[in-house]
């Protein structure tokens, strides 16, 4: 059985912005493969013999006629699917490789770095709210991270882990552990953290090639996530990933997934409740508790172990995971001069650390003498973990 296809470009607009988007319509069940090697499987809209289907993607993603295009075979209900797709349309198909195409549905950065508009599952960064494997998941996690993180267990983990004495190990070898960790909180990425950790410094050592320091924080900035394994007490996901944000004062309705916040204890005590809580207007973000995870962990660690990076670098570490500040502009009123001043490279650094996630692979043994040399101009051979 041949199952016909149609191809439409479409706009679609996702939270204010317009995005173009290819629609594959027709009839059967087919497989689609992008350029990256993920399987997609379109969402069934009716049940019947021939059942029909609808997908889209962005043309800066995929290439139509590079699509691979292959037979499903299966049960559906009662009834058999098996076919093949035909494509009848080239000249639709052929406007894809057109550079004027392309340009509309990318952004570029000043430093030339091109922001795609969907990430490595075919949808917009960061979209907590759409459909797919790991979206129940990642709700879940926020769920259980918003309920745990209160106050006193920040306090806690501070003290425990601020102490420093679970390892001792070079920052390389540390990049290394991180072969082993996937970010269930990440709805953008589901590879190793190793390959988020390159893609992220090398995008910004194009654009940036005389900030090295920078290319440095790019390496390192998401090393606290070695809290999940067992050597460092492997924590739970949601005391380690995920977005971050202040404990000790009200949550702020930004945070992604707020309405969590009710089951935390901390959301009804009138000491943490409030627009300051336990701060004072101005009092520089240093002095504000923020939900205990890597950001933090990896921030005492560098700090401690006596690091020559700037302290731009160091205000990265900490608060890269703090989308309702350099995202939504939330809690500005607890920030001093120097936050300020260090929020504009944070603002620079995220768009790296967001939209370089990729499927694309970086050879580590080609780059890895250049990093070498940046940990030993910023860190001692060892530190202490």
């Amino acid at each position: 059985m041949e199952g016909n296809c149609w191809v439409s470009k479409e706009k679609k607009e996702t939270k204010g912005k317009e995005n173009k988007f290819w629609r594959i319509s027709g009839e059967g069940l087919p497989s689609l493969r992008n350029l990256r090697g993920r399987t997609l499987r379109p969402h069934i809209n009716t049940i019947s013999p021939f059942l029909h289907y609808s997908c889209a993607f962005s043309s800066s993603f995929f290439s139509l006629n590079s699509l691979s295009l292959f037979p499903f075979t299966g049960r559906v209900d009662r009834f058999p699917v098996a076919m093949t797709i035909l494509i009848h349309q080239p000249d639709v198909v052929a406007e894809v490789e057109e550079k004027n195409g392309a340009e509309e549905e990318e952004l570029v950065l000043d430093g030339g770095f091109v922001v795609p508009n969907i990430n490595s599952f075919g949808q917009t960064f960061r979209d907590y709210e759409a459909e797919g494997d790991r979206q129940p998941g990642v709700e879940n996690f926020y769920r259980t991270n918003h309920i745990n993180q209160t106050y006193d267990f920040v306090k806690r983990m501070r003290q425990e882990y601020g102490q420093l004495n679970r390892v001792e190990m070079s920052i390389w070898e540390c990049c290394e552990l991180l072969n082993d960790v996937v970010d269930e909180s990440d709805p953008d990425l589901d590879e190793p953290q190793i390959e988020h950790l390159l893609q992220t410094a090398e995008a910004i050592r194009k654009d940036y090639p005389d900030e090295d320091w920078l290319h440095l924080t790019g390496l390192i900035h998401d090393l606290g996530k070695v809290l999940l394994l067992p050597s460092f007490g492997e924590l739970p996901q949601w005391a380690v990933v995920g977005d971050t944000y202040p404990v000790g004062c009200a949550f702020d309705e930004s945070i992604v997934h707020h309405k969590y916040f009710k089951e935390n204890p901390d959301y009804y005590n009138p000491d943490y409740n409030t627009k300051y809580g336990a701060y004072s207007p101005g009092c520089g973000l240093d002095s504000v508790m923020m939900s205990w995870g890597h950001d933090d962990y990896m921030y005492l660690v560098a700090k401690e172990n006596k690091t020559t990076l700037p302290s731009a670098a160091l205000f990265i570490i900490r608060y890269h995971s703090f989308y309702a500040l350099h995202r939504s502009e939330a809690y500005k009123h607890l920030m001093n001069e120097q936050d300020v001043e260090d929020l504009k490279w944070l603002q620079v650094f995220n768009k790296y650390d967001l939209y370089s996630k990729s499927k694309v692979r970086i050879d580590v043994e080609k780059v890895k003498p250049y990093y070498l040399s940046l940990i030993e101009k910023y860190f001692p051979a060892k530190l202490k973990w």
